[in-house]
């Protein structure tokens, strides 16, 4: 049908982010991915309400037809991800990562892994104890899909508040490389169920030897890709060529890395933190510093508004019943508790070395907010009896995180740090 052509559904998304943006931006004056959210959510509220009282007008399916001709999965996993992972990899400080490299990399590997065995062991305690019986494997693949936190979401509330230096590039720096880690543990995770439609079984050693090709494989790739534009650019000074070559990086890279199978998030990742310090010190001119930052901070800004509008009206096609809703509502507790525990855990054993800033565990714990990633991950499970409870627990977490911890986040960092 014509009305769902590509370049129709575009038109449709990126005018109604300009428009609740618009709209955010005069009255509500909320943050703008999370005033996106807001509006989308009560528009998607509002024609379920208008379906209920006018069934005849049809709005809650006119939404779910334009979402059932997105792909959510491919638009952010396998589009838009790559380009927003980059934009963000730009603006981190190779040094400041260095100097909390310890930190980083275990929140972003064991944190991720303890913080995936206890949701899956709550939400498994907790459906067996409403009679939900979600096998422990499912309940597995829940905590891989929601343990990561979510970059887009993080990177764009860090831009809001005011952090300290070096719990800014805790944040930041987890934020970049847990989701990377993350879904390659999700994507373990699902083999080894191999259910119907699951895939091929994977056994527990082919496990660790994907997590190794995949992880290490796409933080090589990255560099390797890297390192060839930086001195591409170092030969030229031309600052369209050059923003060009930046956006020809990640298209490549992304694509190079799909192929093969490694990991195209922490691809990009590593390629971004290189171009945006190595790059723009010794490759870079001032002129095509400021045009390149421009027009990554301009992309970034427009694909997290459609991102953020997407995930707003999704909820108009998830599925409710009384077991899905209580286990919506008690998947928040538990996602929140799970990473208080995997955020102390590793700081814990690190600060007997080292001092960390004060209250950094409980803003790494609040500040960790779960987005578009979680969602896209669930998005992509086969239908399974188990897949409705999951795609609703993953939404509410997502939501009560982008919403809630986002609005609060600042007060939080306000009343522990300072």
């Amino acid at each position: 049908m014509a009305e769902f052509s590509l370049f129709n559904i575009a038109s449709v998304v990126i005018t109604l982010a300009a428009g609740f943006g618009y709209l955010n931006h005069r009255w509500l004056k909320m943050p703008p991915s999370i005033g996106l959210v807001v509006i989308a959510l009560l528009a998607s509220f509002g024609a379920i309400g208008l379906d209920v009282l006018f069934p005849s007008l049809g709005f809650a399916n006119a939404i779910r037809g334009l979402l059932a001709k997105i792909d959510f999965h491919e638009f952010l996993m396998k589009g838009i991800l790559s380009f927003l992972l980059f934009a963000g990899a730009l603006h981190v400080n190779l040094n400041d990562l260095a100097n909390r490299k310890w930190a980083i990399g275990s929140l972003a590997s064991i944190g991720v892994l303890s913080s995936t065995l206890l949701v899956a062991g709550a939400v498994y305690g907790a459906a067996g104890l409403i009679g939900a019986e979600i096998p422990f494997i499912y309940c597995l693949i829940f905590g891989a899909l929601i343990s990561p936190t979510d970059p887009v979401a993080v990177l764009g509330i860090l831009k809001t508040v005011t952090v300290p230096d070096s719990l800014k590039a805790k944040i930041a720096g987890e934020s970049l490389f847990n989701d990377g880690v993350g879904v390659v543990i999700f994507t373990i995770v699902v083999a080894i169920a191999a259910g119907p439609g699951l895939g091929q079984p994977l056994t527990a050693m082919g496990g660790v030897k994907l997590f190794v090709m995949e992880a290490f494989g796409g933080a090589a790739l990255g560099f390797l890709f890297g390192f060839v534009i930086y001195r591409a650019m170092k030969t030229i000074d031309d600052y369209s060529l050059e923003v060009m070559l930046t956006l020809a990086l990640v298209m490549a890279l992304y694509a190079a890395a799909f192929a093969l199978h490694v990991s195209g998030p922490i691809a990009v990742v590593v390629a971004g933190i290189l171009i945006g310090n190595h790059g723009a010190r010794f490759a870079m001119s001032e002129t095509t510093r400021v045009h390149v930052n421009t027009f990554w901070s301009l992309l970034d800004e427009i694909l997290n508004a459609a991102l953020f509008l997407l995930i707003g009206f999704e909820v108009i096609a998830l599925t409710f019943t009384e077991q899905i809703t209580t286990l919506m509502l008690m998947a928040v507790p538990v996602v929140i508790a799970s990473r208080f525990l995997s955020v102390a855990a590793p700081l814990s054993l690190l600060k007997l070395k080292r001092a960390f800033t004060k209250g950094a565990i409980p803003v790494l714990t609040w500040g960790g907010l779960r987005g578009g990633i979680s969602v896209a991950l669930a998005l992509s499970l086969p239908e399974t009896p188990y897949r409705d409870a999951i795609l609703a627990m993953t939404y509410g977490v997502v939501v009560f995180s982008i919403v809630v911890q986002g609005l609060t986040v600042k007060h939080v960092i306000r009343w522990l740090v300072k």
